[in-house]
């Protein structure tokens, strides 16, 4: 009672803040399933349905020809690990507790937090997923090899980190117009089913073609993805610049927006969640 208020210093608020996200990724997590196995299988399971659909669909095409030269699962892999580590962190940021959740009624926690929360509970899940799908094709099924596998692995992490910054973005208009967001969202998901080029080489495109997909950062991530996970890819029309510039640039305005939104916050908006 009278003993004096002791002033944290900034490494240890630091450390403080990164516990409480540690925490808030625990428990993001787990929201999934109470059972963290359970959880993961799951996950497993809804990339493992993709790409035997995407397998499928290539075969009953006659698509296989137009793949890259290399293994064919690992080609349709590459494209569909980049679109589900994006498309589920934009989904997790998005639904991450808002200002008038009653999670931000306590004192350590913030927006900033859950975010940081959602957007990592959603890399570990995908990149464990990525690790064991990879482990077990490649010990029961065919031995593969990936041409340069840090650099590919930074391309996940690319991916992740755009599918965050469009996610904060969506966050940030949430509160003022969920119906839009939550319309646009989906068809933004729905259209990088497509857009998102997991279903072809950019290499492949002819010229006029390069325009309706060079805007999206997930292209340019899963083409670079694939030049350094095969020998024979050479990217020619993706860099790895353009999503980390827009990422940047978009998380940012995401930021602004979401703490303008937070000080203008109202509690009848968490009726609207």
């Amino acid at each position: 009672m009278f003993q004096p208020a002791a002033t944290p210093s900034r490494s240890s608020g630091a450390f403080g803040m990164l516990e409480l996200i540690y925490h808030a990724t625990v428990r993001d997590v787990r929201k999934t399933h109470r059972n963290a196995l359970v959880g993961l299988a799951m996950n497993m399971m809804q990339t493992v349905v993709f790409v035997l659909a995407f397998y499928l669909l290539f075969e009953i095409m006659g698509m296989r020809s137009s793949a890259i030269r290399g293994d064919f699962l690992l080609y349709i892999m590459s494209g569909i690990f980049l679109y589900m580590t994006h498309t589920k962190a934009m989904s997790a940021v998005l639904g991450s507790e808002g200002p008038t959740s009653p999670m931000m009624q306590h004192a350590p926690m913030n927006t900033m937090i859950a975010i940081s929360a959602a957007a990592l509970s959603s890399l570990y899940i995908q990149v464990l997923s990525l690790f064991l799908i990879l482990t077990i094709y490649h010990i029961a099924f065919v031995p593969i090899t990936i041409y340069q596998p840090i650099p590919a692995m930074g391309m996940v992490l690319l991916a992740w980190f755009s599918g965050c910054a469009v996610g904060t973005v969506f966050l940030a208009l949430k509160p003022w117009a969920p119906e839009f967001v939550g319309v646009t969202s989906n068809i933004y998901i729905r259209a990088n089913m497509i857009a998102s080029g997991k279903m072809f080489l950019a290499n492949s495109l002819p010229a006029h073609m390069i325009a309706f997909f060079d805007w999206n950062p997930l292209f340019h991530s899963i083409d670079q993805a694939r030049g350094f996970a095969f020998l024979h890819y050479n990217p020619h029309f993706s860099s790895i610049s353009y999503p980390i510039y827009l990422s940047i640039v978009l998380i940012m305005l995401g930021l602004m927006g979401e703490f303008y939104t937070r000080k203008n916050a109202s509690a009848s908006w968490e009726a609207m969640r």
